[in-house]
Parts: structure tokens; sequence; C-alpha cells
């Protein structure tokens, strides 16, 4: 019991620091360099095929890199983005969605 709690009272306190690793729109505006030439810049794209990522929900699109990376998109451009984010981390997901979802529509 003691041990749980304890364990318990560690996670607790590292939730902050967690939170601060992820989510950065700083660091994902730093990360957005390889999305410029698809999804232009600021989010807004001119080529009407690709996406607008401006204002998008930043769980739909970390959820959406990682199913693109997992292989579970499929069809149209998904091997293209497949590419992309292969080498990108949770964190960096995280860090891109949360950027994206900053900028104004």
């Amino acid at each position: 019991m003691m041990k749980s709690v304890l364990c318990l009272a560690v996670a607790l306190s590292l939730s902050p620091f967690s939170a601060m690793a992820k989510n950065d729109i700083e660091t994902g505006k730093a990360k957005s360099a390889a999305c410029i030439a698809c999804h232009g810049m600021n989010g807004k794209v001119s080529v009407p095929m690709y996406p607008n990522l401006a204002g998008q929900n930043a769980l739909y699109l970390e959820q959406s890199l990682k199913a693109y990376k997992t292989g579970g998109r499929s069809g149209g451009q998904a091997e293209v983005m497949r590419a992309y984010v292969s080498g990108l981390t949770d964190e960096d997901m995280s860090d891109l969605a949360a950027y994206y979802a900053s900028l104004k529509p």
C-alpha cells in the first residue's frame, strides 16, 4: 500500500514536467520546415490537394501523424506522409500538432 501511494505521489509530481516536454508550440514551429512545401507557410496551402493545418485540432493532428507513421492511414498522399513522419518521435508529433493548432485558420 505504501509503495503504491509513493509511486502515485511521484507520478503526480512529475506530470507537470512531462506536460512541458510535449505540446511545445515554438519547438513545433522549428520542426515544421519540412511541412511547408505541401502545407504552406503558417499551415495555409496554395495547392488545393493538400489540407490546411492552421487552426486544426491538436489531438486530431497528433493522431493523424501517428496513423501515417504506423500505416493506419492509406491512400492519397499517405505514402508521402509516411516518409515524412517516419523519423518523428511522439514528442515531435505533439509539438507539431500544438504549433499548427495555435495558428489562425
